[in-house]
């Protein structure tokens, strides 16, 4: 079996399982929606974690995409793609901005200076009340898909298979990606910088494509985020956010793209049902689980799988 394929296998069994999850329980198909909102912005955390690299600001973008698309959806007509295109590129440009001063800097001042971005996004978000509605937010219409314009109901499935849709084409992207030589370089990043530059690779410009690629990708959970939700406000931009983007992927795992997705729904799973048994202890019980899956499974929820079913057999990570 092609190893290309072993490794995009468990990405697409996961997205078939989450394309009938609503089918039988109709319920759960707003909150496997935020799910997948979330693993997109996971992922691109993976990529930078596979340069040893954590960025405490990635809800900076995740704000901009959802932004861009509650601005142009009020102009009518437009299309969801191409909605989700403009948030995609938004995001990317101001990645790319500030990625010529963030990749500069490694380790915890990295981490740091996204976060600082971050913050200043939430307050411009916040004060600048005649455009975005300060803490009131703005509301997001509901455009055409495919050129059809549809009923709320409608729209909610249809936007739900987009995700689907969306999800699976990032998966192949950033498994294709991560196997280039750019891809990589990450690792000798983490690893060796030092030796990386003397065989001639930039890690400046292998940390700045990893960085607008993040930045993109949280740009698109922001757009998803946005119709899910119907509504946006500034704390999209917060930085609280951005550590649950932290959460989710160290929850997942970092050996296969699929462990974004995994520690996203399982997130999403926990918040919600402790948030409606537990009441305000929600926080305490996902900080439980952090620590169990750190002090258990190291490797994520993903790896823990990978032990109990023999699904690891000469694979290569992804």
């Amino acid at each position: 079996m092609n190893s290309n394929f072993r490794a995009l296998l468990p990405p697409f069994i996961a997205l078939a399982l989450i394309s009938i999850v609503p089918l039988v329980s109709p319920s759960l198909r707003p909150l496997l929606l935020v799910a997948m909102s979330i693993s997109l912005c996971a992922i691109g955390l993976l990529i930078l974690l596979r340069a040893g690299q954590v960025s405490f600001g990635h809800a900076l973008y995740f704000a901009i995409g959802a932004y861009v698309v509650a601005f142009a959806s009020r102009k009518g007509g437009l299309d969801l793609w191409v909605l989700l295109g403009l948030a995609l590129i938004c995001s990317v440009v101001v990645g790319a901005l500030l990625g010529t001063i963030l990749v500069r800097y490694r380790g915890i001042f990295y981490g740091m200076l996204n976060l600082a971005f971050s913050m200043l996004g939430y307050t411009i978000f916040l004060r600048a009340y005649d455009y975005t509605g300060g803490s009131d937010g703005l509301r997001v219409v509901s455009p055409p898909i495919l050129g059809f314009s549809l009923g709320a109901y409608e729209f909610g499935w249809g936007l739900y298979y987009c995700a689907v849709a969306l999800l699976a084409l990032v998966f192949w992207v950033v498994h294709r990606y991560l196997h280039s030589p750019m891809g990589a370089a990450l690792g000798a990043v983490k690893t060796n910088e030092v030796r990386l530059e003397y065989l001639g690779v930039s890690a400046y410009r292998v940390m700045f494509v990893a960085h607008v690629s993040a930045a993109g990708l949280a740009g698109l959970g922001g757009g998803l985020v946005a119709f899910s939700t119907g509504h946006v406000t500034p704390d999209l931009a917060y930085w609280s956010l951005s550590a649950e983007f932290v959460f989710v992927a160290v929850l997942g795992g970092t050996a296969n793209v699929v462990g974004a997705l995994i520690g996203a729904v399982s997130f999403e799973l926990i918040r919600g049902y402790a948030s409606a048994y537990a009441g305000n202890a929600w926080q305490l019980i996902l900080g439980a689980v952090l620590v169990f899956v750190v002090l258990f499974a190291p490797q994520g929820l993903w790896g823990a799988v990978q032990r109990i079913l023999p699904l690891r057999a000469k694979e290569k990570q992804l």
